[in-house]
C-alpha cells in the first residue's frame, strides 16, 4: 500500500501583497513570503539620518569628497520576484547612470545598510544579508543602535568577508566610503559629538 503526503499549496506574495500592506507598516517579499513590520523606531531613525547625512553631501554632489554614487534612504528594491526596503542603499553612477523615476528601483545596489532592530534583525542577518549577496551587492553595513556597533562586509567570491567590526565612537573610513572619516558616536543621540560645533 502506498500512502501520498498531501502538500498544501500557498499562495507566494507579489507586489499586490505590498501595496495592501498597512501604511504604517514596512512591507517586504522574500522568496515569496510577505514580511511587514513597525516603521523604525526613534533610535534607529536617528542612526539611519545621521549615516545618510554624512554620506550624502561627499558621495552624492561631491561637496568634500569625490561624489559619484546616489545614495538613497528606505528605497524599495524589486530584485527578480523579491520586494526589499533596505534603511539606505548606495548605488555607483556607473551602475546606475540615470535616476529613475519610479515607485522602485530594479537595479541592485552598490552598497546597502541595514539599521537592526528587534524587530528586523533576525531577517536582516539572514534572508536579506543572503539576497544581497545573490543579487551581487558589493558592499554591506550593519549598525546596531542598542549595541553602538557597525559591522562592514565586503562581498568575496559569492561570500561575505567581515572587514572590520567599530564600536562606540570609533573612527569610520571604510569601503566603499573611506575617502571621508566621521565618528561612529555620530550615530548615538547620546554621544553627539561636535554637538553645538555644526557637525
Amino acid at each position: 500500500m502506498t500512502t501520498r503526503t498531501e502538500r498544501k499549496e500557498t499562495r507566494r506574495a507579489t507586489y499586490l501583497d505590498v501595496l495592501d500592506a498597512p501604511p504604517h507598516r514596512v512591507a517586504e517579499v522574500i522568496a515569496g513570503t510577505l514580511h511587514t513590520h513597525p516603521r523604525p523606531a526613534a533610535r534607529h531613525a536617528w542612526a539611519s539620518s545621521r549615516l545618510g547625512g554624512r554620506l550624502d553631501g561627499p558621495f552624492n554632489p561631491g561637496a568634500g569628497g569625490p561624489g559619484g554614487w546616489w545614495i538613497v534612504f528606505e528605497p524599495e528594491l524589486h530584485l527578480g520576484d523579491d520586494i526589499v526596503v533596505p534603511d539606505l542603499a548606495g548605488w555607483r553612477r556607473e551602475t546606475m547612470p540615470t535616476y529613475p523615476d519610479a515607485a522602485f528601483f530594479a537595479v541592485a545596489p552598490d552598497w546597502v545598510c541595514e539599521v537592526l532592530s528587534p524587530s528586523t534583525r533576525r531577517l536582516d542577518q539572514g534572508e536579506k544579508r543572503d539576497l544581497y549577496a545573490r543579487e551581487g551587492v558589493r558592499h554591506l553595513w550593519f549598525v546596531d543602535p542598542d549595541a553602538r556597533t557597525l559591522e562592514a562586509f565586503e562581498l568575496r567570491d559569492g561570500h561575505w568577508l567581515l572587514l572590520a567590526t567599530l564600536v562606540d565612537d570609533a573612527p569610520v573610513s571604510l569601503p566603499p566610503f573611506d575617502a571621508i572619516t566621521f565618528p561612529l558616536g555620530a550615530l548615538w543621540p547620546e554621544v553627539n559629538p561636535g554637538a553645538g560645533k555644526g557637525v
